[in-house]
Formats: structure tokens, sequence, C-alpha cells
């Protein structure tokens, strides 16, 4: 024993944060710390992607129901969840559904970046899948009259009464829809979870977790895409007075 090898370790380790305040702020070293960390970042976040001719808006709404970077955002992120879907599981996503609060800025006129990625989405939501029966898409439908919201969808279209206040029909894909068939709907984990009330959600018969963050699949969009153009097709149709 006397001839070994004496150990060490740790019995204890201690910290506590050091809040960067104004105390702080002309301080050289950190300065010179977290500059190339700074500029790195900023570098990537502001390097151009794509063009947008138009400034996309949630507030200028096509109608009640639907606004074009609403509509552009469903599209795309429906385009994605088909992709990873089938190329994991063989399946095909029908239908995508976001909530209209989820849009925290203006895509604007000019050059794109992964700024302005960050700035539409800033939350670390993910693309998930749920597999749901016609009658939770029928739910979907009631939904939206209730909330009468623009909240953006993609793949579905209902039709309303002149008052929109009943449901007239519903296509998925340009088909009828079947009460007794599964559609797999693309959202984020935030509402497939119940989040603004989207109950549904919760009666799905399947999960496919995509582990695919919603603002890299806005990333990858406008890195695909020269110039970006919002859609104004209608999802959801009221007969005319």
């Amino acid at each position: 024993m006397a001839c070994g090898t004496s150990g060490f370790h740790n019995s204890k380790i201690e910290g506590k944060k050091v809040p960067v305040t104004a105390e702080y702020a002309d301080t050289p070293e950190i300065e010179t710390f977290i500059k190339p960390y700074r500029d790195h970042i900023n570098k990537d976040l502001d390097s151009v992607l794509s063009y947008s001719p138009e400034t996309l808006d949630k507030s200028k709404p096509i109608d009640k129901w639907q606004t074009p970077i609403g509509n552009l955002m469903a599209d795309v992120t429906l385009e994605a969840a088909d992709k990873v879907l089938f190329a994991r599981e063989k399946r095909h996503a029908d239908i995508c559904l976001l909530n209209n609060g989820g849009i925290r800025a203006i895509l604007p006129k000019g050059h794109v970046t992964a700024r302005t990625a960050f700035e539409i989405m800033p939350f670390e939501n993910s693309l998930v899948v749920i597999a749901l029966k016609g009658e939770q898409i029928r739910e979907i439908a009631d939904y939206l009259i209730k909330e009468k919201k623009p909240h953006p969808l993609a793949g579905m279209e209902i039709r309303l009464d002149k008052d929109a206040t009943i449901v007239k029909g519903i296509t998925v894909k340009g088909k009828p829809l079947e009460l007794n068939k599964i559609y797999n709907v693309a959202t984020s984990d935030y509402l497939s979870n119940g989040g603004d009330n989207m109950e549904f959600f919760k009666r799905g018969v399947a999960t496919y977790d995509l582990d695919y963050k919603l603002r890299n699949v806005y990333i990858d969009y406008f890195k695909s895409t020269d110039t970006i153009q919002g859609s104004r097709s209608l999802r959801v149709i009221t007969e005319k007075q």
C-alpha cells in the first residue's frame, strides 16, 4: 500500500452564475473572448439564402381564413414532412396544420437569410406527423370554423356555407374525406400535444417524430429556392352570397 500510487477524486463541485451586466460591458477581456463567436454566428445568420419579391405579413391576409405567408409555411412543411416520412416509414404526409400565432415575424421583401427563419420561427418546435382518423380531420374543420383564425393549412380543402358556420365539404389531396380512413397530418410538437386547444391531435393512432426543427425546414427551403412566392390559393372556401 505504501508503494502504491495515491489517487485523487472530486468530492464536491461548486459553481455560480456570473451575469454579464453593464458592469462588465466595457471589459476588454470579455469582448475579446466573445467577438470571434459573435462574428461567426452573425456571418452564418446574415448569409443570403434566397430572395422575396414582396413582403409576406400575416397581418395582411387574403381573407379571414388564410394568409400568403401561412400558406407558404404550410406548403413547405407538408412537402418536407412527406419526404422524410416516406424515406423512414414508406408513408406519405397528407395534410399540414400549423398555428397562426406561431408566425412571429414578417418575411420581408428583399434578401432572405437564416436570420429571417429565426425571426419567423424563434421557438425550438420540431416537426411531427400524427396519424388521425377521418373523424379527427372533420374536427380540424370544426376547430377552424370556431377559431376564425388563418391557421396555416395545406393538403386539405374545406368548403363552408355562405355564413361560414356549416361545413359543406372536405377534400384531402383533391379526394373527398373518408371518416374511417387514416390520414397523416404534419404539425409541430407543441400542437401535437394539444397546444392552442387542438385536442384532436391527442386522439392520433400513431406519432412519427421526424427529428427536424421547423426552423430548419424553412432554412433548407430558402437554400433550395431562388425566389420565394407566397401562395394565395384558398384552402378554406366560403360560398358566395
